[in-house]
């Protein structure tokens, strides 16, 4: 079999017109001669009536102390009205199809509720119907422990319960859909000549999602890279292909991409950074600062260490505790709230000379003030201040010629 996984999300489900889309889709892959897998996530957003923040919601109204057990056991269900749904619909159509649970579906996780991660994908009954004839309707976002409980996956579940199920069932492609057409080069919110990206490696799409953009899970794409399974990033509202993500040389030439040293810039807000100087007379610094935070369990980035002190950013939520358990400490640190971390990413850059020079020239046109900088083979990240966020993206979005 030609297997075909087709996840849809929330905003793809959430409407009639937004249904009938996601059945031309499947209607039209299934003619393509692909046996097809749909994943698909709760309907809409927060506020509608099934969607994953509306649950939450109504465990928050009705004393919130529901156990982590029964939560998710809560936040599955979302989920199987998405499946029930869209298999009534199919059966209508005159498709075959039938809707199975994660845990029907064979997706095998341990017991941490909430954040489950999976251990195993036994397809045999998914592989069962795909031979009948049928379109199978996955629950994503959820599996089922060895004891029976239904679990989650956390957020971006549902991305992770496709392509893990490309993994196991050695699928051509996993087409993740959404309500944008592909992964764009910078927020088009914020850079009006970003442009959709034709290809795009998993690191660099992995790095992307980290950093701010918010199509496609990390871990999702994580599981593909490593079962080599490339992925599509389409709009359930257009017959455009979207970005494909591979690092197949194959492919990628079937596309006539070029290589590129940059490949798109995202950005993430909220961040405080703090400074902390060593206590004359002691060299443990970094060891008293580092592991006071893991103690009280507030999360660090962006960290430079020298010998007289140490510089980092956490969240804003988390400046004030972070500086209370410092001072604590008998520290006097800095902070500095409001800040913006940028990053540049592109797979071209790793050892390619003047790429950190051409950022720096394009902030500093701008008048904006590099706070910290910090590189990795794919990625260059530098911190500056919120409010000069905005200009920072269309500069650099510029600069690298990514409209182009």
């Amino acid at each position: 079999m030609r297997i075909l996984i087709q996840k849809f999300g929330g905003t793809s489900l959430s409407t009639e017109r937004a249904r009938e889309r996601v059945i031309d889709h499947i209607r039209r892959e299934r003619a393509n001669g692909f046996s097809i897998v749909v994943v698909v996530s709760a309907m809409g957003r927060s506020g509608d009536p099934y969607a994953t923040d509306t649950l939450l919601q109504l465990i928050r109204d009705n004393g919130d102390k529901l156990p982590a057990r029964e939560r998710d056991m809560l936040l599955g269900c979302g989920e199987i009205i998405s499946a029930a749904a869209l298999c009534s619909l199919l059966i209508a159509g005159g498709i075959p199809a039938v809707a199975l649970t994660g845990g029907q579906a064979g997706i095998l996780t341990d017991e941490q509720f909430g954040q489950a991660r999976i251990k195993e994908i036994r397809p045999d009954k998914i592989i069962g119907h795909l031979q009948a004839g049928s379109i199978v309707i996955v629950t994503g976002f959820q599996g089922i422990s060895a004891s029976g409980d239904t679990t989650t996956l956390g957020r971006g579940g549902s991305d992770t319960s496709a392509t893990a199920l490309g993994a196991a069932l050695r699928a051509e492609m996993v087409d993740i859909y959404t309500d944008v057409n592909g992964i764009l080069t910078a927020d088009p919110r914020i850079v009006e000549e970003a442009r959709p990206l034709q290809v795009v490696g998993y690191a660099e799409i992995c790095n992307m999602a980290r950093q701010g953009a918010k199509v496609i899970h990390p871990r999702a794409v994580e599981i593909a890279q490593q079962a080599r399974v490339p992925l599509r990033v389409r709009s359930t509202f257009s017959e455009e292909t979207g970005t494909l993500v591979t690092d197949s040389p194959a492919l990628k030439a079937s596309l006539s991409v070029k290589d590129r040293h940059v490949t798109g810039i995202a950005h993430s807000t909220g961040i405080t950074q703090i400074s902390v100087k060593a206590i004359e007379g002691r060299n443990d610094v970094q060891l008293q600062v580092f592991q006071s935070m893991a103690k009280h369990h507030i999360s660090v980035d962006f960290i430079n260490v020298t010998p007289s002190g140490a510089v980092y950013t956490v969240f804003d939520k988390d400046a004030d505790r972070a500086v209370h358990v410092l001072r604590e400490g008998g520290y006097s640190p800095t902070a500095i709230s409001g800040c913006a971390k940028v990053s540049v990413i592109g797979g071209g850059m790793n050892g390619e000379p003047g790429v950190m020079a051409r950022i720096v020239e394009a902030l500093t046109e701008q008048g904006i003030t590099i706070m910290q900088s910090a590189d990795s083979n794919t990625t260059i990240w530098v911190l500056i201040r919120q409010t000069d966020m905005a200009e920072a993206l269309r500069a650099l979005h510029a600069k690298f010629e990514l409209h182009r």
